[in-house]
This record gives C-alpha cells, structure tokens and sequence, in this order.
C-alpha cells in the first residue's frame, strides 16, 4: 500500500518561449483558444470547467487527429510504502519523486495508441506513461558489461512499482485525467475539449499543447497558458505564510492559546 507525503514547496519551471502556433509541415496547422485563460480560487472554489477550442487548416486529403495535453506546475510527490511486519503496519523509507505535474489531463480524438507510435508519444511525452517521472536521490551509476557510469535505480525491480503508486494516486485525486474521446470535432475542421479542473488543483501556471497528427506523425502545436491563481483573503494568507513563514507560525500559536484561553474562560463562568 502506497501513501503520499505532504510535498515541501518547489519553484515552478516554464518551458521556453512560447508560441501561439507553429506549423512543421506545409500548410497543415492548427489553431486554439481558451473560453478563460485565468480561474480565480477563493473558498468557494469548487472546481472548474474550461472549455478548449480551435480549429484544423487542412488542404490535404490527409486524416488528421488532435491532441490536448494540459500540464499544470511540477511539485514534488513524496512516497511511502506500508509493510506488514510481524503483524504491525510499518511505513517504509520515503522515496521522493520529481518530475510529477500538479496536474495533467490528455483529451484526443481517439486512443493515443491509434494516433501514433510508442516511440512518438515517448518523445513528446504525451501520455501519462510517457511522463517524465523520476526519483534521482534513488539513482546512483554502476559499471555494467564494461560500460561505466550506467545509471540505475535502489528501488531495482520495485521502480516500475513506486512510479504507478504516483500516477494511481494522482489519478484517484482526479488530478491525472486520460480522454481517448474528449476531443470532439463540432463542424467541418472546428473542434472543442473540456478541461476540468477539481477542487484539489494546485495553483500557479498551467500549459496546454494542442498537437496536430498525420500519419502518425506531429505536423503542428498550438501552445496555450493557464493560470490558477487565489484570489482574497486566502490569498492574502497564503502569501503571507510563504514570506514569512516565521512570523506566520508565531501568529498561529498565539492564537491558538488566546482561543484556548478564552473557551477556559467560558466553560469555567458555566
């Protein structure tokens, strides 16, 4: 049985510069939008729906199928495994994994293994099993058949293990969503994705590639941005506590013992 760990607090890295559409090949490209390129999360935030929409410039006679990926800020999930041990439940070594998005959904016109290639997806990193998941404090280099500085896991044979546990308890989360039929074509080149956002999702900038296929193969990206952001008093909080973390617990304690103080106070003029 696998647990997360609260994750501590790491910095968000964005890709490089981002265009809105690239073509790669002729003339085929597609374009997309956002209905909201920003959602505000206050304590009445209860999830999100964001619609995805766009559409396909296709002079060939060429099929072609869209992709949606939308990737929200990395963070780092921390792992442990229970064991059974002589009756008692113990917690194993935490394993830390990075890599792991906060939040990754595909959506597409049809199972990613009919649009292209193991390789194809693996090299785009399009599929929650192509995602880019790691645990480097686990990795240490051997010499294997005479080749130094081979890179292997502690973890062996239980890594493949360890990284389902990430993805299982993301997507039991519903922050990890795979849509084999999300991707909807609405008329003639014109189609729509929904991207849901739960309760749960982390806050910060979010990433969308909306991928165009041939054959097989990419021929053109449109590259979307997202932003999840608080918004009032909980904002406010939370800037603070990350500033001044000090300070912030200072004020925690204090009124926690001004309310033990003044519940006391209560029950004993009762």
């Amino acid at each position: 049985m696998f647990q997360a760990l609260p994750p501590e607090p790491a910095p968000m890295v964005a890709p490089g510069t981002i265009e809105r559409s690239v073509a790669t090949e002729g003339e085929v490209r597609v374009a997309a939008a956002l209905t909201d390129a920003q959602v505000e999360v206050d304590s009445s935030f209860r999830g999100a729906s964001i619609v995805l929409y766009g559409a396909v410039f296709n002079p060939t006679d060429v099929p072609a199928d869209v992709v949606v990926v939308v990737r929200g800020p990395d963070a780092p999930v921390r792992l442990v495994k229970k064991t059974r041990n002589m009756g008692v439940w113990l917690n194993s070594r935490p394993v830390l994994f990075e890599g792991a998005p906060g939040f990754y959904m595909t959506a597409s016109t049809r199972p990613l293994s009919d649009v292209a290639d193991f390789g194809q997806l693996r090299r785009l990193g399009v599929g929650v099993d192509h995602l880019r998941i790691d645990a480097p404090e686990e990795s240490r280099t051997v010499t294997r058949y005479g080749v130094r500085d081979v890179v292997v896991s502690r973890l062996g044979e239980n890594y493949l293990d360890w990284r389902r546990a990430v993805i299982r308890l993301k997507e039991a989360a519903a922050l990890y969503n795979t849509d084999p039929d999300g991707v909807q074509f609405v008329d003639k080149g014109l189609f729509r994705a929904e991207v849901e956002l739960p309760t749960v999702a982390p806050t910060g900038k979010y990433y969308a590639e909306v991928w165009l296929f041939q054959e097989g193969a990419p021929v053109s990206v449109s590259n979307l941005t997202l932003t999840v952001e608080k918004v009032g008093l909980e904002r406010d909080i939370y800037e603070f506590a990350h500033r001044r973390p000090w300070s912030y617990g200072v004020l925690c304690v204090l009124l926690a013992a001004l309310t033990g103080y003044a519940a006391s106070r209560v029950f004993r003029s009762r």
